[in-house]
């Protein structure tokens, strides 16, 4: 009888862990309510995964009772527990993930072994071309004009942020071509925003009008020689 009963007894197994295979779905963001993409969403039972979209949505078939890992760079793991007792074939569960990067101060790298190589190089008398110089004043401007402009400052989280967009763009293209903003209709509208604000006019110099004079004398002095 037992030898009679058993492929009944599994064949029913089968057919009711495929039954109860579920899908689960949701959205994935930050403490700012920002969506974060490239999560690896992990099943313990299934052994199987995927990662978030950009707009930070994921998909993973699962099933009642099972562990889903969820992982990033930058962010704290974290868990679902999918209930054992669902009857539904969807689950959706929302996660916010809590960061986990230490954000440092700006370091200042000298090279200068001790105080005293500092000390001397700093009473050293300096020869410094004035190319050098006017080309250091250049950069200088160029960066204060675009920090005034478009409000932007370069820092350590600027850097990470645009690495991490980075890295979400080569999984989200990855096997394909890399998605050309010049057939999205989002890039566009905001280009001609831009344009209405004023992105490409240009703006009037802060400097007086005696400073103004003295450089055209100049160049037209530097022109007669």
């Amino acid at each position: 009888m037992i030898l009679v009963l058993l492929p009944f007894i599994v064949a029913n197994g089968q057919v009711t862990d495929k039954v109860r295979l579920i899908q689960v779905t949701g959205i994935i963001s930050d403490e700012e309510s920002n969506p974060v993409p490239g999560v690896s969403v992990i099943s313990h039972k299934l052994r199987r995964g995927t990662i978030s979209e950009l707009s930070g949505i994921y998909n993973l078939i699962s099933m009642p009772g099972d562990t889903i890992w969820l992982s990033a760079l930058g962010y704290k793991n974290s868990t679902i527990i999918v209930p054992p007792d669902l009857d539904s074939r969807l689950f959706t569960k929302d996660i916010v993930l809590l960061n986990d990067t230490i954000v440092i101060k700006d370091v200042i790298i000298l090279p200068w072994k001790n105080y005293e190589e500092f000390k001397r190089a700093v009473l050293a008398e300096k020869n410094t071309k004035p190319e050098i110089i006017n080309m250091y004043e250049n950069l200088a401007s160029i960066q204060n004009s675009i920090s005034n402009t478009y409000n932007y400052r370069v820092t350590p989280e600027a850097g990470y942020r645009m690495a991490m967009q980075q890295n979400a763009n080569a999984l989200y293209t990855r096997g394909q071509y890399p998605s050309n903003n010049l057939l999205n209709p989002f890039a566009w509208a905001k280009f001609f925003s831009g344009i209405k604000n004023g992105l490409l006019k240009n703006q009037k110099s802060n400097q007086p009008a005696s400073t103004k004079a003295k450089i055209k004398k100049k160049k037209k002095s530097a022109k007669v020689e």
